[in-house]
């Protein structure tokens, strides 16, 4: 079992409290795995918060940060950046859309969507425009996203709120069609399936049904795929499951594989709303970020990635169904690809220390899940690991 030591100094720290770090600090990774300052090593199964989908500190990707940071990091979007042209081609290409803004983060790419849709509701002359947003839902810590984030605690401290959200629950189609016919509304902003709220799944054909009801009413189809996005879910993205297109879709974390960089994507009337001027980012699509982020996309694709976190992912899923089934403290296992959500019927917040101690990184969310979002590199003997070690560790909450 792995000691686990506090090298936090509590009483002369510089940095805002604004986190509850574990007592630990890494100082390397290769691939699924990270060691700490004492040299004990670590499975990832986090991925930085599905953000380093090819694992640390790949030797490809550190070629190309290196290769570009020789030639040249910044000139500001006042000028034409090559790499940015190229990154969004391959974006458009991926997802069937038709351009793109660049930004840091997937809170500031929630932010572009927002603003294209508030930019649409003055085009029609609306002087209170709404987006329908759901509960549980998580799309950033800004005042705007966080206002449309459907989590409570994410709110207290910051009212007033941003207004013009129109809050209904998740996978709930009956609520969306009650708000049919309202002219204030201009866009439904949802994520394919929420992370954050506890790896909540939808119906099938939620997000089809969704694509008609926005086409009918002439709202903006928003999908948040920061998490699900660049092929968690088995997909380059979760929407392509169910074969639509949305207007509008922003994309961060594993875009740059752990380098910084978001994009909100459109395509329709949602590609014509922003023109110079309305919008900006002094850092957005950087030639380092999106070097980067090119080189993310063409080793997905020559290693085929996409069907390994399908295939891996319906694996562990059912290896967890097999361990997990006959224990009490089980309620439901729930997964997309290589984002699973393991669902307990008590809190469960004390087994991420635990998990540490076993040298496994993982995540609770919504109180009493279990999120495990590994790396797409993830090999069998790693899998397999991951699968003991989380059994092992809800077993023991029965004992």
């Amino acid at each position: 079992m792995t000691e686990l030591i506090d090298h936090r100094d509590h009483t002369s720290s510089s940095v805002m409290p604004t986190y509850s770090r574990l007592p630990i600090a890494f100082v390397r990774g290769e691939g699924a795995w990270l060691w700490d300052q004492e040299g004990r090593r670590y499975l990832d199964a986090l991925s930085g918060i599905a953000v380093c989908n090819l694992g640390h500190a790949h030797p490809e990707l550190s070629k190309v940060l290196c290769d570009q940071a020789t030639q040249l990091w910044h000139t500001s979007n006042l000028y034409q950046i090559p790499p940015q042209e190229q990154l969004a081609k391959e974006l458009c290409r991926l997802s069937g859309m038709e351009n793109v803004f660049f930004c840091n983060s997937g809170a500031e790419a929630n932010e572009g969507a927002i603003k294209i849709a508030r930019a649409l509701g003055a085009s029609r002359h609306i002087t209170e425009p709404k987006i329908v947003v759901t509960e549980g839902s998580f799309h950033g810590r800004t005042l705007a996203t966080l206002s449309a984030t459907g989590n409570p605690k994410v709110h207290q401290g910051f009212e007033p709120l941003v207004p013009g959200f129109i809050r209904v629950p998740f996978n709930d189609l009956v609520a969306l069609e009650d708000l049919s016919g309202r002219h204030d509304i201009v866009a439904v902003l949802v994520e394919p399936l929420q992370g954050e709220g506890g790896v909540r799944i939808p119906d099938r054909g939620y997000l089809r049904q969704l694509r008609s009801l926005c086409d009918r009413n002439d709202w903006l189809m928003m999908l948040d795929e920061v998490q699900t996005g660049m092929g968690r879910t088995g997909h380059w993205f979760a929407f392509q499951r169910e074969n639509i297109v949305p207007d509008v879709l922003t994309v961060a974390k594993a875009l740059g594989n752990g380098f910084p960089i978001g994009a909100c994507v459109a395509k329709g009337k949602a590609a014509q709303i922003l023109t110079a001027g309305m919008h900006g980012s002094t850092f957005g699509g950087n030639f380092l970020g999106c070097r980067v982020a090119l080189e993310v996309i063409r080793i997905i694709e020559e290693q085929s990635l996409i069907p390994v976190a399908s295939s891996l992912g319906q694996a562990l899923h059912a290896r967890f169904c097999q361990k997990l089934a006959h224990l009490p403290q089980l309620k439901e296992i729930r997964s997309q690809g290589l984002m699973l959500g393991i669902e307990l019927q008590a809190p469960c917040g004390h087994l991420v220390a635990e998990a540490l101690k076993k040298g496994l990184l993982i995540n609770v969310t919504a109180n009493n899940v279990i999120r495990l979002l590994p790396p797409l590199i993830l090999d069998d003997g790693q899998a397999e690991q991951l699968v003991s070690t989380v059994v092992d560790l809800i077993s023991g909450m029965t004992s």
